[in-house]
């Protein structure tokens, strides 16, 4: 099982399951949080106490289109009670796309233990693991980033460096969109101003690294 190998970042459904009185707590040391690429699936079901977050509205800056500022993200995460110690799974469709871009802004701005449901929201759904359509409410919290940390975020000065060191990039997105066949996945505006690829970089879709289960391959 892909568990088997990124125990410090993959949780199962069991896990999840297991933990549901904490994760329903107003006690901050457990929370779970549903990321969308379908911004209206969370309305419908989730799994209990699971805070929903729009990929749209609250993950990035809306006149930018750049990730949260540090204050923000804080404010963002002490208004659902999620304090910097808190145990933060994170989860949500297409095999966890959008969970996994929030996972990096959550590293990004040093919140150490967070981790993603392996499968995401369809494993969650397709093995009939307990949903409700109720949202949660957490008493708010005061939360103080410690980041960012520089170090996992590239820039584009960064991005030319490895191109003119002949360094390995990777572009996660499906073939069509690598090729500049289409700007964005079916459903979504477009996430590109221009079709193709940066020079260089090698596709491995996340479609190519996922099982048909959502749950991440074996190394």
């Amino acid at each position: 099982m892909s568990s088997d190998y990124a125990k410090d970042v993959l949780v199962t459904a069991d896990y999840v399951e297991d933990n549901l009185d904490a994760f329903q707590s107003d006690d901050p040391d457990h929370r779970l949080v549903e990321v969308d690429v379908d911004t209206e699936a969370y309305d419908e079901s989730h799994a209990p106490g699971a805070i929903g977050f729009n990929w749209e509205e609250d993950l990035q800056d809306q006149t930018t289109r750049d990730i949260l500022t540090k204050e923000d993200f804080e404010d963002l995460l002490g208004a659902h009670g999620i304090s910097e110690d808190s145990t933060v799974v994170l989860y949500g469709d297409n095999a966890n796309w959008f969970a996994a871009y929030t996972y990096w802004q959550f590293k990004y701005y040093g919140h150490d233990d967070v981790k993603l449901l392996d499968g995401g929201r369809e494993y969650w759904i397709e093995n009939d693991y307990t949903t409700t359509d109720e949202e949660p409410s957490f008493s708010a919290v005061d939360y103080t980033a410690s980041g960012p940390r520089e170090s996992i975020r590239a820039y584009r000065d960064d991005v030319e460096n490895a191109i003119d060191r002949d360094l390995p990039l990777v572009d996660v997105r499906s073939p069509e969109e690598f090729t500049g066949e289409i700007l964005a996945p079916t459903g979504l505006q477009e996430t590109a101003q221009r079709g193709g690829h940066i020079p260089g970089a090698q596709n491995i879709s996340w479609a190519a690294v996922t099982n048909d289960d959502g749950t991440f391959k074996d190394a």
